[in-house]
């Protein structure tokens, strides 16, 4: 089994062009998974082979993670793991039946993402001028983010060559290292030069001056850097965004709730749909299409708001109504 494991991570990295997030956690879920089965059905000291593994295996794990509280969505992210670690095994030859194939996913209810109001963003993005190169980072992060609807790994993942601000477009790469060039608006854009300069003067990278100011010395550097210089991380991006919004949101902002932000508003403003796909780098219009609802159920609370006779707050108009037969 472990065997097995090692050579499916192997895959995902070689051939899917997975995240190193994504391969630690598969490597994570299958050996809680592997950890489950020796103590309830094997000897704690035997690794069976994948062969031994039948569908009543899995669904004990579940059951087992389900009692803990997991919640469903966490439930079917780890049965996806494993649905895809015994297709590749199956699909290898080194086993006569899937046993995952047989077990259903959770039935998950119906989950739109939270989004901020235009105004929520405004008040999010909107600060004073930055007197620190970290506060020019940090608001180059956000105005980005909100700008590309980049996932934070992307974010994260950007080098200085990445960026062609002349042209306002940046290069991501998204999962499976699927590279698509997206626009960036223009305040975003002049952020990232404001970080530029400010970082160049505090001297926490290697710069070399140019005829247009400080650049890297090598554009393969990462453009967001922690104080040492190394590349910031996804969860040092979430603490930040965490610290900045405070207490100031009735509802949990993360880098997520920016990228959701991104399109929901495009759609409100009338962006074409297969457009937000391929800026998001959905693979599937169907993912992008979570945003339609996110979009009518926000119409939907304006009319009831603002429509005297919507049903939600009907007024009689007595006064002044001496209509003449």
């Amino acid at each position: 089994m472990n065997d097995a494991i090692h050579a499916f991570i192997l895959y995902l990295q070689l051939e899917r062009g997975a995240s190193e997030e994504t391969h630690r956690n598969y490597q994570s879920d299958l050996q809680q998974f592997l950890t489950h089965i020796q103590e309830q059905f094997f000897q704690a000291d035997i690794v069976p082979q994948p062969d031994a593994i039948h569908a009543l295996h899995i669904r004990s794990y579940l059951k087992y993670l389900s009692d803990r509280g997991l919640k469903k969505t966490s439930l079917a992210r780890k049965l996806a793991c494993l649905k895809s670690f015994f297709r590749y095994v199956f699909e290898e030859g080194h086993i006569n039946h899937n046993p995952a194939a047989a077990v259903r996913s959770p039935r998950l209810g119906t989950h739109l993402p939270t989004v901020l109001t235009k105004d929520e963003t405004a008040t999010l993005l909107d600060s004073p001028s930055a007197q620190t190169w970290s506060q020019a980072r940090n608001q180059a992060m956000l105005e980005t983010l909100y700008s590309t609807g980049a996932r934070v790994s992307e974010l994260v993942g950007l080098n200085w060559d990445d960026l062609d601000l002349e042209s306002q477009f940046i290069r991501l790469r998204g999962k499976g290292k699927k590279e698509r060039r997206v626009p960036i608006g223009t305040v975003a854009s002049e952020a990232i030069l404001d970080y530029q300069r400010q970082q160049s003067r505090a001297q926490t990278a290697p710069w070399q001056k140019t005829n247009n100011g400080f650049l890297p010395r090598s554009g393969l550097q990462p453009l967001f850097v922690n104080t040492r210089g190394g590349r910031l991380t996804t969860r040092s991006v979430e603490r930040i965004l965490k610290q900045r919004t405070g207490d100031r949101f009735s509802k949990s902002v993360t880098p997520h709730t920016l990228r959701h932000s991104f399109a929901t508003h495009l759609l409100d403003e009338g962006a074409d749909l297969r457009a937000i796909q391929e800026l998001l780098g959905h693979a599937s219009l169907t993912t992008t299409q979570k945003y339609t609802h996110v979009a009518t159920d926000q119409l939907m609370a304006v009319y009831d708001r603002a429509h005297p006779r919507s049903g939600s707050t009907v007024t009689t108009h007595t006064q002044g109504d001496n209509r003449q037969s």
